[in-house]
């Protein structure tokens, strides 16, 4: 068993140990992301397994907050979107109204989930003000008032970990 770098979800740092077993998985528990592989020499499998985990902690984690933060715009009339992962180099998230769907970055699972409903609480915003005007800031702020912390936080601490 090798312990290696350390990895971050939901804002908090866990070591990786890789540890070779027959059955391959990951999980993870009190402070460690454990990964089992066949051959812990092989990068590429490595990298694989923990990509699809962090996927799956993502889709969990965004449909969760999805769920959260959609009451809020309800009232105004907008209709429940689809939630698609996709690794993107510049933006956390995006609207695609007229698909009906929140694209959120894959990354987005490494920071804290207060931080990950003010990206979906903006996204979900595009759809009754698909811009940045005023009338957008003024929803956002009045549905979440300390938005400009969270999204700080996104900027300047998850940003630098990635």
């Amino acid at each position: 068993m090798r312990t290696r770098l350390t990895k971050s979800v939901h804002g908090k740092q866990y070591r990786l140990r890789v540890i070779q077993e027959e059955e391959e998985k990951v999980k993870y528990f009190r402070g460690f992301i454990y990964l089992y592989v066949k051959n812990t020499e092989n990068v590429n499998r490595k990298a694989k397994l923990v990509n699809e985990w962090y996927r799956e902690k993502a889709q969990k984690t965004f449909h969760e907050s999805l769920d959260k933060m959609f009451p809020l715009v309800q009232k105004y009339g907008v209709e429940k979107p689809n939630i698609d992962l996709r690794s993107m180099k510049a933006r956390w998230g995006s609207a695609l109204t007229e698909k009906n769907t929140i694209l959120l970055n894959t990354d987005l699972i490494k920071a804290p989930k207060y931080c990950i409903d003010y990206v979906v609480l903006h996204e979900l915003i595009h759809f009754k003000y698909n811009d940045h005007s005023d009338n957008f800031y003024k929803m956002l702020y009045s549905l979440m008032p300390d938005w400009e912390k969270r999204k700080a936080i996104l900027d300047e601490e998850v940003v630098k970990d990635l």
